[in-house]
């Protein structure tokens, strides 16, 4: 027997200290990251530590609003508790600095010309919160 029914879960999140720096990065339209003492890598969120080094990372890296897509995937089909009207696309951008992508929207442009190896540019929202959301998505940094 299936029974469905609406289910409501209240959670509070507490940001570490590296977290926290990043979200108040996020409020003043920073985007900041750490780099690993040993390998080099710079990670954005950044973690506290080097997930191929296990190395402590304190180094602060500021990086520009600018990336390059690596992979994408566009939505088509409408499904249950959807925030946005389908068609949209979703994407790995990596940072230009960064050695790891972030999962985030392109938008500002027909989800057709949406391609690997697109230039794209942070599109911020006009008040930005503490969270990734205050980038509204990734618009093509040329005209397409």
């Amino acid at each position: 027997m299936i029974f469905k029914s609406p289910t409501r879960l209240a959670y509070q999140v507490s940001a570490g200290p590296t977290t926290e720096r990043f979200l108040r990065g996020i409020l003043e339209r920073r985007i900041l990251g750490l780099r690993c003492p040993e390998c080099t890598k710079v990670y954005v969120p950044p973690r506290g530590s080097c997930p191929t080094c296990a190395a402590p990372c304190h180094e602060e890296v500021e990086l520009p609003h600018t990336g390059t897509v690596t992979t994408f995937c566009v939505v088509n089909i409408p499904f249950e508790g959807q925030l946005l009207e389908p068609p949209y696309a979703c994407a790995h951008v990596v940072l230009d600095g960064a050695d790891v992508p972030i999962l985030h929207l392109v938008g500002g442009c027909d989800v057709s010309k949406v391609h690997m190896g697109l230039r794209v540019v942070a599109e911020w929202s006009e008040e930005p919160t503490p969270t990734l959301a205050s980038i509204r998505y990734f618009k093509p940094l040329d005209p397409l």
